[in-house]
């Protein structure tokens, strides 16, 4: 039969300023996970604002629920019978067997082709699935609605937020020479530097099949150019002398 009272355990005074302490902490692990992956998606890296911020708040939430045992399960699962009981009513063992799960799939969804990395913040948002789920499992209905409305806010909108900050986007760029030229890299630089971007020399790979060169390389632009970054770079890059093929690609490295 359904006990009215023990479910009020789940809403009560204690869970409530307990949750509410969590929304803080979740709340603090949102902003400085922004900070640091703003410094990160300034300079063109694959893991920028929204990983970052979904990483801090997934670890967070799985950490502070344990700084509260005497709310688990709405306090009602307290150890009373010593290290044996204390043994057997300890979750900390299943939340650590979970992580490790889930790291092995959110591993599985990361993509890397080329110098473009995809589905990092996928995998960062499965781990936040799972701490959900945790703080659901202990107990803490409104911190773990709390988690999934910010992260869900900060998927939808993260983006946008990026896009708008100032940066420095990397673009990958392959150039194929036509037969018997030769490319020069002061030329590629000041190329490069005329349409706003930066040639990263440590970048370059040079290949040579038959009598055609190819170039390989990473630019990073000077500024956000509100998302066309690429098209930037592309029209303009058939009027480099010698190209007779090119790819430009994201560089998320």
């Amino acid at each position: 039969m359904l006990n009215i009272d023990l479910l009020a355990h789940y809403w009560s005074a204690a869970q409530w300023q307990a949750n509410l302490l969590m929304l803080l902490h979740l709340l603090g692990a949102l902003l400085l996970g922004l900070v640091l992956g703003y410094e990160r998606a300034f300079h063109g890296r694959a893991a920028g604002m929204r990983t970052y911020a979904l990483v801090c708040m997934a670890s967070c939430g799985m950490v502070i629920l344990l700084a509260f045992p005497q709310q688990w399960y709405g306090g009602s699962a307290l150890p009373t019978a010593g290290a044996a009981a204390a043994l057997a009513t300890d979750p900390s063992r299943v939340i650590q067997g979970v992580v490790t799960g889930i790291g092995f799939l959110g591993a599985g969804v990361i993509m890397r082709e080329g110098m473009n990395i995809s589905g990092l913040t996928t995998a960062a948002s499965i781990w936040v699935a799972a701490a959900i789920g945790i703080l659901l499992g202990m107990g803490f209905y409104f911190a773990a609605i709390c988690l999934t409305v910010l992260c869900a806010s900060l998927m939808m909108w993260g983006m946008r937020l990026e896009n708008a900050l100032p940066s420095h986007p990397a673009i990958a760029v392959m150039v194929r020479g036509q037969a018997g030229h030769r490319f020069d890299q002061d030329a590629i630089g000041r190329f490069a530097q005329e349409q706003g971007f930066r040639f990263a020399p440590g970048s370059l790979a040079i290949e040579r099949s038959g009598d055609h060169e190819e170039w390989r390389f990473v630019c990073t632009a000077k500024r956000n150019y509100g998302g066309q970054t690429l098209t930037r770079f592309a029209s303009r890059l058939p009027e480099l002398h010698g190209v007779a093929d090119f790819r430009v690609t994201h560089a998320r490295n």
